[in-house]
């Protein structure tokens, strides 16, 4: 299979993830510019979040230009690491709403951990398909 395939899809899910992010996001309440004070811990999960996702976008994105053609292996370790990506807004939206509380912040922190796993995974999987000859 074209990797470029495989790419755009990725490009589609991540650019989904994060618009499903900034949804979660609600308005103050209230007309003062004190009333934004509550949402800043929101907004700073928000944008630790973002960064994260565009971050592992731009490594996707040039980790896939080593892999011209992808096979069985390298779709499932791409799926895997979308999966952990996935999860980034469901814990963003409950550590945003409960920050600094354990075990929103320990999910948070372990969708990161699993995220960044599932990457290495993908990275393995182009390099044994390509053999000792590969880029990576």
């Amino acid at each position: 299979m074209n990797g470029s395939r495989l790419e755009a899809f990725s490009d589609g899910v991540m650019a989904t993830l994060i618009t499903i992010t900034v949804l979660s996001f609600r308005s103050p309440v209230g007309v003062e510019l004190g009333s934004l004070q509550a949402l800043l811990p929101w907004l700073f999960i928000y944008v630790l979040s973002f960064q994260t996702i565009a971050i592992y976008w731009i490594n996707h994105y040039h980790l896939m230009r080593t892999a011209p053609e992808v096979d069985a292996g390298i779709m499932w370790a791409n799926l895997h690491l979308l999966l952990w990506l996935s999860l980034i807004p469901f814990s963003t939206e409950w550590l945003g709403q409960n920050f600094g509380a354990t075990w929103p912040t320990a999910l948070y922190c372990s969708v990161l951990f699993f995220t960044a796993v599932a990457y290495t995974i993908l990275e393995r999987a182009i390099i044994h398909h390509q053999g000792k000859g590969s880029l990576l």
